[in-house]
């Protein structure tokens, strides 16, 4: 098969795993360290200044596969209010998003050790789509009208029940259903609720290993329940090693250091387990972690999430 054929093949292939899938908002592997990301609710609970950036490549040497960077700041403020500002790029063949979010949380004690957050999401996103970029199965996409710095308003809400060892969260990030670039019809479309459940918890195996199972769980109507599942090791406070697995899609290893009290470095590899593995070389998905604390305040109350 040469090269063009095996690119064109590739992109209808990519059509057809994002038809089954639903999938429009962007979504990480690393999704266990951008819980903001999804659940507003999640803003301050770190208990510090939190700066978190990621890069994620996707199927690697498909035409018009997708590319997605995020950065995301939160602090609280005080002992019952946390803020939070993040900004995502996301592009997938002819079209650009580009999100900028607000996020406040109220924080409520339930319990000598559960908080539980409110949370709130607002902003907007820019939608750009140049038809002429790419290929498209469709000629008459050629024809379409391009659209250029669209700003389209997202409203969110979200819930998240933590302590220093649990969590569990419920949110919708936009209940504005406005326009976004639909891949598999090739052409702007009604963007779809997304709801999303997340949970993990931290296991003492020894006083230098702690474990964490996690999962996220996200529904958009009409479509399949999308399943992440992982699992991560820490020793030391320094070492994160890790597998995830996404329900029907792929599987992925994490690796991640904790070079200082402030600064932790992450990587991430999904292997594709579907038919798409035949065109790509896998994604790839950096993640870069900077924290206000110090050596004395991490030992005495360390954090895996």
């Amino acid at each position: 098969m040469n090269l063009k054929y095996q690119k064109i093949v590739g992109l209808f292939m990519l059509l057809s795993v994002y038809m089954s899938f639903g999938q429009q908002d962007v979504q990480f592997t690393n999704y266990m360290y951008n819980t903001m990301s999804v659940n507003s609710a999640y803003a301050g609970s770190r208990g510090h200044l939190t700066l978190l950036g990621l890069h994620r490549t996707q199927w690697v040497g498909l035409d018009g596969a997708p590319t997605s960077q995020s950065f995301s700041i939160d602090s609280p403020v005080g002992k019952k209010v946390g803020l939070g500002f993040s900004i995502v790029n996301d592009r997938l063949g002819p079209s650009d998003e580009f999100y900028v979010d607000a996020n406040f949380s109220y924080t409520i004690n339930v319990s000598d050790e559960r908080r539980l957050s409110f949370g709130i999401k607002g902003g907007g996103r820019v939608l750009n789509i140049d038809w002429s970029r790419g290929q498209s199965q469709n000629p008459d996409i050629l024809f379409q009208q391009n659209i250029k710095n669209r700003f389209l308003p997202t409203v969110g809400l979200g819930l998240y029940l933590h302590s220093d060892k649990s969590y569990l969260g419920v949110s919708v990030p936009n209940f504005l259903t406005d326009e976004h670039y639909d891949d598999v019809q090739e052409s702007v479309a009604a963007e779809r609720l997304h709801f999303f459940f997340i949970g993990g918890t931290v296991l003492d195996l020894s006083a230098s290993t702690k474990f964490k199972p996690a999962f996220l769980v996200k529904h958009v109507i009409g479509a399949p329940l999308i399943v992440d599942l992982s699992a991560n090791f820490m020793f030391n406070e320094s070492l994160r090693l890790g597998a995830a697995y996404r329900w029907d899609d792929s599987v992925s290893g994490l690796l991640g250091f904790q070079i200082s009290p402030q600064l932790m470095v992450g990587y991430a590899y999904d292997y594709t387990l579907t038919e798409l593995t035949n065109y790509n070389s896998g994604t790839h998905e950096l993640l870069l972690r900077f924290e206000l604390k110090t050596r004395e305040k991490q030992l005495k109350s360390p954090r895996f999430f």
